[in-house]
């Protein structure tokens, strides 16, 4: 059985889970989130200011998804309290981006700008037209628009142009050498 699973979710001040057959609603200060969870695989409880989650029979796939859900319970009451965020840094000679309304512009150095549609929920800040950094309270769709934009252009191993996520090391190799 699952370490983590067994541990109870707390639930801070300001934030309200509910349960209703499979469906979790999260309401906190930074967001409403919602997930429906198959009731075969885990039973999840709310107890006065905790929530906890146990495998719903002794299945081994019960048993696995156990740990799972009450990690992303726990992921969805830490993003409406806190909410998550990710930093993305571009490098290269005229890299930059763009943010008009809810549409964000890239020039990475193609023919043609990459045009993309921020999801909503999620907001983007640029700093200097190379620093980007996403926020948002679901941690799922965070990393999946900072992913989206680290793969327009990932980082080079020669000069180092492109999308770096912040934190991340980027292995540098030699060029061709005279001879």
């Amino acid at each position: 059985m699952s370490r983590i699973g067994k541990l109870p979710i707390a639930i801070p001040e300001k934030v309200k889970v509910s349960v209703n057959n499979g469906t979790i609603n999260v309401e906190g200060p930074k967001g409403k989130l919602e997930k429906v969870f198959n009731v075969n695989h885990a039973t999840i409880v709310v107890e006065e200011n905790e929530v906890k989650v146990s495998p719903a029979n002794s299945s081994r796939l019960a048993k696995a998804m156990h740990g799972t859900v009450r990690s992303i319970i726990n992921g969805m009451v830490e993003g409406v309290s806190k909410g998550f965020e990710k930093k993305l840094e571009i490098n290269g000679v005229g890299f930059k981006a763009e943010l008009n309304g809810k549409r964000l512009k890239l020039n990475l150095g193609y023919s043609h700008d990459i045009i993309m549609d921020v999801p909503e929920g999620i907001t983007v800040a640029i700093d200097g037209g190379t620093k980007l950094t996403i926020t948002g309270c679901d941690k799922q769709v965070v990393g999946q628009v900072a992913a989206t934009i680290y793969s327009y252009y990932p980082v080079e191993p020669y000069k180092g142009k492109g999308v770096t996520i912040v934190g991340q090391f980027v292995r540098r190799k030699e060029g061709k050498k005279a001879g």
